[in-house]
């Protein structure tokens, strides 16, 4: 079976009513967990992106807890798999301003694990890729809210 465009999809959600509309999206829901995610951010998240933004740090700061300190190779693979679920976040979101403040979230997380990233080259590497990452995305927004994640970044940078 072909996917059809999203131009397609389009046209053919506009022809239907509002109630087949509520049975396809509760029927997507059903099929993957990041479906019912969206919907569930759309829905309920999306009005208050602050509160949003609390949950998934509280959520990382979980994460970060559970994170086995014996060995580099299990911090690499944990934090991997916590910038995975942030950046899964981001995409729901769309906000940049979403988007840096949770990746600054990440990397000052990411700073304070013990033994020290600065050690191990890979995870150094996940560091500085967030930074850029973080540098792309302030460049894009007005200047008066650059100034305001300018301090944040400045406070990463020094390693």
């Amino acid at each position: 079976m072909k996917a059809a465009s999203v131009r397609e999809i389009k046209y053919e959600l506009g022809t239907k009513s509002l109630k087949e509309l509520m049975e396809l999206c509760l029927m997507m829901s059903k099929f993957k967990k990041e479906n019912k995610e969206l919907l569930t951010y759309l829905l309920f998240e999306a009005e208050d992106e602050h509160a949003f933004v609390e949950s998934i740090k509280r959520e990382v700061d979980d994460l970060f807890e559970e994170i086995n300190i014996a060995s580099y190779y299990y911090i690499r693979k944990r934090a991997r798999k916590i910038l995975i679920h942030i950046k899964k976040h981001i995409r729901y979101s769309k906000k940049k301003e979403t988007e840096i403040e949770l990746l600054i979230y990440y990397c000052q997380k990411l700073r304070k694990i013990k033994p020290p990233i600065w050690n191990y080259v890979a995870l150094k590497n996940i560091y500085e890729r967030q930074i850029a990452a973080i540098q792309k995305s302030i460049s894009t927004l007005h200047e008066d809210l650059q100034i305001d994640y300018e301090s944040d970044l400045e406070e990463l940078l020094d390693y």
